[in-house]
């Protein structure tokens, strides 16, 4: 999972349901409930919620996950669902023909197109015919680690020549997807999770759901406040040990306070990988050296909207830390932290200690 469960969310879902009792004739206190998927987007989604009742809940919590099932299957690269057109479809005809497509797909792209330029190229989902090259040796090294191999320079620069983004025509008013380069290939890895949790996170607000954490593979979004007028905290776990034997579940390196219905996003080096020879391959790839981008084991973002904050995760993942500096201070309303690769030097961004538990 790229984007990574938080400590602080751990130790919160860790702590149960709370149930209680109200008087006859008086409304019910909101309590706290938890639940967990685990069947979308290849992760594992945490709701935690306060409710006037667990059928509450329960409506609130089934309503999400459908809405998150529909994201999933409509950003799944790999897999066809009879009577729908997904990414999957856009990719199967490229250099063919247009394809009809959802407004949620549309709309998802449009923001990745825009984060495209925002990140100068370092977020870029027309990306696919490089970023599969990674998937399949990384499964394949993961299958049979003794034959674990790298893609070739070759192959790895011959894919490269199929990326560039002008080539994604997007016609909103006829609502199309069309890849203008047949051997391009679409991977929204970078943004599809965080687009779908800010998504459902609203649609649930709409529906009154008014006090919330919702985790989707460590993508956290938070709605409102706790019932007591606390806000949602969210943890950045420690690259370094994370899946050490000296790593504790409750470690995290920094805890923020998600006011405002703000989101946090980690990207990290320290679970989706490989090894060949001895040498540990991520699945973060640096667009303009076709490897595994080398300058940080995490970053973090902090921002009010959890689309943003994955895009601008992976974007930063991806570029040097003065040139993420830069990027950072000039958006409104964002905050980062970089651990560097030296295993030991934390880097935030100026407003990121105001927002500190």
């Amino acid at each position: 999972m790229k984007k990574l469960i938080c400590a602080v969310l751990a130790a919160a879902f860790a702590a149960g349901s709370l149930t209680g009792c109200s008087l006859p004739g008086k409304a019910a206190e909101p309590q706290r409930y938890s639940t967990v998927f685990y069947d979308v987007f290849d992760t594992v989604t945490t709701v935690i919620a306060y409710c006037g009742s667990e059928e509450e809940f329960t409506r609130q919590t089934d309503a999400l996950h459908a809405d998150l099932l529909e994201y999933n299957n409509l950003y799944d690269i790999y897999h066809n669902y009879d009577g729908l057109n997904n990414l999957k479809t856009i990719n199967d005809n490229a250099g063919k023909a247009p394809v009809a497509v959802d407004a949620k797909i549309l709309s998802m792209l449009q923001e990745a197109v825009k984060l495209y330029d925002t990140t100068n190229g370092q977020t870029n989902i027309a990306m696919g015919a490089v970023l599969n090259l990674w998937h399949d040796a990384r499964e394949a090294g993961i299958a049979d680690p003794d034959h674990a191999a790298l893609p070739s320079d070759d192959t790895l620069h011959a894919a490269a020549q199929h990326c560039s983004i002008t080539d994604v025509e997007i016609d909103a008013a006829a609502g199309t997807v069309y890849l203008k380069d047949p051997d391009m290939r679409l991977d929204v890895g970078s943004c599809g999770k965080g687009y779908a949790c800010e998504m459902v996170a609203q649609a649930a607000e709409a529906r009154g759901l008014t006090s919330a954490l919702i985790s989707v593979g460590g993508n956290l979004r938070a709605i409102g406040t706790k019932p007591d007028g606390t806000s949602w905290t969210g943890g950045v776990e420690d690259p370094w040990n994370a899946g050490t034997e000296t790593y504790q579940n409750s470690s995290y390196l920094s805890a923020v306070y998600l006011t405002h219905n703000s989101a946090m996003v980690t990207s990290g080096d320290y679970q989706r990988y490989y090894t060949v020879d001895g040498v540990r391959y991520h699945h973060l790839i640096d667009p303009d050296t076709l490897y595994p981008a080398q300058y940080f084991d995490s970053v973090t973002v902090l921002c009010a909207d959890s689309g943003l904050a994955d895009c601008l995760s992976t974007g930063l993942f991806c570029m040097s830390l003065e040139d993420g500096q830069a990027l950072v201070e000039k958006l409104d309303g964002v905050e980062a932290m970089w651990c560097l690769s030296d295993g030991k030097t934390i880097v935030k961004s100026s407003g990121w200690a105001a927002m500190e538990k």
